[in-house]
């Protein structure tokens, strides 16, 4: 069981932001590691969680937990090719395809988005904002989802678009094909979100105390009939005004319609999965932003790459028709770019 330490935040550290205490005090080896112990659950300043940018004050009492990390290789470049859509000297707007995890973790210790940037760019021209092992990360995307996503080659940059996150002014929509036919053409699942109680691995909606709020709409594009052993599909549009991880995923669960080819979350294998066997249907198709240096407002949309058009295209004879909103948002999708192929992992 891992122990437990408190501290004290005196004068020197009066007005101090949360991961640089954490890091500068020795509570933890580094700044990235302390930033890893606060997303995990593990520091409470005067008895709650806090965020990372939590500013302390004189006399507050920070408790955290002291576990062993694993140390992680060195992270050096590797020649992946990246797909992107936008690029300046502050920022860039990617397509992450599929079977590309974001940044190294156990597990995944290389051939990561992040060694991709590095080699790009180099370590020196990247945000550390995350800390030392996610040059360039704003924001993640589970490894098997694909499509647009933000990163920063600046830490005022990083910081300034995970604000503009954090206040929900980034707007961020995915393509999500699901189980079964949703009978409202729109939706909001505000439900809270936390680890699973027994498979670490797994994110489940609870009211335990250490959940965290997690709020998705959605608006129906498309029906699809039952056929078979399958009792139809639903392609929905879901925006985040939260950003937790496996977020649209759980709360698809959560309401009896899990997202298709989901290897996670799904009920089992009899489900048909239309293809996919590795990867659940959901795409990062839309992205828009207010720059933070030049006010301008930057909109892109992604369209379907080669594995979930296919998909698709297995069950396009069984629409029951687009919704009005389905017309607009799926022609706007054939219309935009596509990933090749050969970026594809």
């Amino acid at each position: 069981m891992a122990a437990s330490y408190s501290i004290q935040v005196e004068g020197a550290h009066d007005g101090m932001r949360l991961d640089a205490f954490l890091a500068e005090t020795g509570s933890y080896a580094s700044r990235s590691a302390a930033v890893k112990a606060i997303e995990s659950g593990l520091v409470f300043v005067n008895g709650a969680q806090q965020s990372k940018k939590h500013v302390l004050a004189l006399g507050e009492t920070v408790v955290y937990e002291a576990l062993p990390e694993r140390e992680l290789p060195p992270l050096q470049g590797e020649d992946i090719p990246l797909d992107i859509r936008y690029e300046d000297e502050h920022l860039l707007v990617i397509s992450k395809q599929t079977g590309l995890c974001v940044h190294p973790s156990p597990g995944h210790y290389g051939s990561t988005l992040c060694h991709a940037l590095v080699y790009k760019y180099g370590r020196e021209n990247l945000a550390h904002i995350q800390g030392g092992d996610r040059p360039g990360i704003v924001h993640r995307l589970d490894m098997e989802t694909s499509g647009l996503m933000l990163c920063a080659k600046t830490d005022e940059a990083g910081d300034l678009l995970q604000d503009m996150i954090r206040l929900r002014t980034v707007d961020r929509r995915y393509l999500a094909l699901v189980h079964g036919n949703i009978a409202h053409n729109t939706g909001m699942i505000d439900q809270p979100i936390t680890r699973g109680y027994t498979d670490r691995l797994r994110m489940v909606v609870s009211d335990r105390g250490n959940s965290r709020q997690a709020i998705t709409t959605f608006t129906v594009l498309e029906r699809f009939e039952a056929a078979g052993k399958d009792n139809g599909f639903s392609l929905l549009e879901c925006k985040l005004y939260t950003g937790r991880t496996h977020q649209i995923r759980v709360h698809m669960e959560y309401i009896g319609h899990c997202c298709v080819g989901d290897p996670l979350y799904s009920w089992g294998p009899e489900q048909a999965q239309l293809g996919l066997e590795k990867r659940q249907f959901l795409h990062s198709y839309a992205l828009g932003f207010e720059h933070p240096y030049t006010h301008e407002y930057l909109s892109f949309i992604d369209g379907l790459p080669p594995d979930l058009q296919a998909s698709y295209d297995l069950i396009k004879e069984r629409s029951m028709g687009k919704t009005e909103d389905g017309q607009r948002i799926l022609n706007e999708i054939q219309n935009a770019p596509v990933q090749s192929e050969a970026i594809q992992l």
